[in-house]
């Protein structure tokens, strides 16, 4: 294998590059779009594209103070309206003409931030410890993804999606991947819009498995109201809005967003009753459908809101209240993670069985020892992208050796990797306190 490695896809000649023990192809245009609008393909090209740049991130606020928690959202990558680029990561010991399983990976944020090429989703031991194709995406975000109104569509952030799913379709056997197994994986936004495109009418002439972390599937329900005030607020955003002025609109229009409650914790994303999403009462009915040709894996962590705690001052005086504070803190932090992940995914799996399906559902419980996050929202995320460069000083893994994360890395890259081969799980199984898995 030379230094910069050839590919011949439909789309015109890629240029890629040996990275160790894998080749990476990276910021290949999917689509393009005007401010928006829809998707459209990018046209194909006869002079080689030299994929050696990470896909730009799409614009973004400042994140929630939680960077020396999980790490910066986007690794401080370059950020461009234009975000709609993809990034595929092959092993380097792949032999000529082999076809891999391929897992297409989109970043969470709560819609409005992240990017697919962040350092801590370096897929770099999943895929050469267990032979699989990555394919990490970007797509807009926020205000430019999924505002609304003004005859502006509010999921355009998922139609960028759909259309990177239909651009790996069509390539993604010169790079080496089988596109007739592809899963789609995402964490919390990024698995909230992973069970979303199931209920499209795509969905199974794009995909065959599905892996939904941490998605918080107990703020998709009843957003209407709230989506219709969102867009009101944010009706005088145009194609001339600066930037500046889209970050000032898009914090007012959270603001208008937390008026309604708990679902305002996520306002941006998926809502219902805009195309490529049926009516709020028809969702059940469109996922029923898709059930018996999408395989799913679904589930989240022990305590995923306490990685929230830092974020929210009200959260971090009733943890530190004397003698009670912790327990008290404990409790509320587990029902909140009850409502939000764990219950909705294990209805969700068991609604996927009942229409013909085949799911799996995991509790992800590992904690670093005596570290005040325990199994909080992300702490699975360096064991599936497991590079040590990438995590260090991380205070979610403060406690804990890199070779402890990465011993149980390894069966979890093992146990996710089997699923997008589309093996056969086992129907309840424990690992080292780490993963249960049982058919729904």
């Amino acid at each position: 294998m030379t230094s910069q490695p050839v590919f011949d896809p439909a789309c015109g000649p890629v240029v890629g590059y040996v990275d160790g023990p894998v080749i990476r192809a990276r910021g290949i245009p999917y689509a393009t779009a005007e401010r928006f609008e829809q998707p459209r393909p990018v046209a194909d090209w006869t002079t080689p594209f030299h994929a050696t740049t990470a896909s730009p991130a799409c614009p973004q606020p400042p994140a929630p103070n939680l960077e020396a928690v999980v790490g910066h959202p986007t690794g401080n990558l370059p950020e461009d309206e234009r975000c709609q680029n993809l990034s595929v990561t092959t092993p380097l010991d792949r032999a000529e003409g082999e076809l891999l399983p391929v897992m297409v990976w989109i970043h969470g944020g709560s819609y409005v931030s992240g990017a697919g090429d962040a350092p801590g989703y370096d897929p770099t031991s999943i895929v050469s410890e267990q032979r699989i194709v990555v394919v990490a995406i970007n797509y807009r975000l926020g205000v430019l993804g999924y505002l609304g109104g003004q005859d502006r569509s509010p999921h355009l952030g998922l139609c960028d999606q759909i259309a990177a799913l239909a651009w790996i379709q069509r390539n993604i056997e010169a790079f080496g991947g089988d596109a007739r197994q592809v899963t789609v994986a995402g964490h919390s936004a990024g698995g909230d819009a992973v069970a979303h495109l199931m209920a499209t009418p795509q969905a199974t002439e794009l995909f065959t498995r599905a892996i939904i972390q941490s998605a918080p599937l107990g703020l998709s329900r009843g957003r209407g109201r709230m989506r219709t005030a969102m867009a009101k607020a944010g009706a005088a955003l145009d194609q001339t809005s600066s930037m500046q002025e889209l970050f000032d609109a898009q914090a007012a229009i959270s603001a208008v967003g937390a008026r309604f409650g708990l679902k305002g914790a996520m306002p941006f994303g998926t809502g219902y009753g805009a195309d490529p999403l049926p009516p709020e009462e028809g969702i059940a009915a469109a996922w029923d459908a898709a059930a018996p040709d999408i395989d799913v894996l679904i589930g989240s962590t022990a305590d995923e809101v306490r990685l929230f705690v830092p974020a929210v001052p009200s959260a971090q005086r009733l943890f530190a209240t004397p003698v009670v504070g912790k327990r008290i803190g404990a409790a509320l932090s587990r029902t909140m993670t009850n409502k939000i992940y764990a219950t909705p995914a294990r209805r969700f799996a068991q609604r996927h069985r009942d229409a013909g399906g085949r799911a799996f559902r995991y509790e992800f419980t590992w904690a670093a020892p005596n570290n005040p996050f325990g199994a909080a929202h992300a702490i699975e995320i360096p064991f599936l992208f497991g590079v040590k460069e990438a995590w260090d000083g991380m205070q979610l893994l403060r406690g804990a050796s890199w070779e402890d994360v990465n011993a149980h890395g390894k069966i979890m890259r093992q146990l996710w990797a089997a699923f997008v081969r589309g093996e056969q799980l086992s129907e309840s199984c424990t690992l080292l306190n780490l993963l249960t898995y049982s058919k729904a």
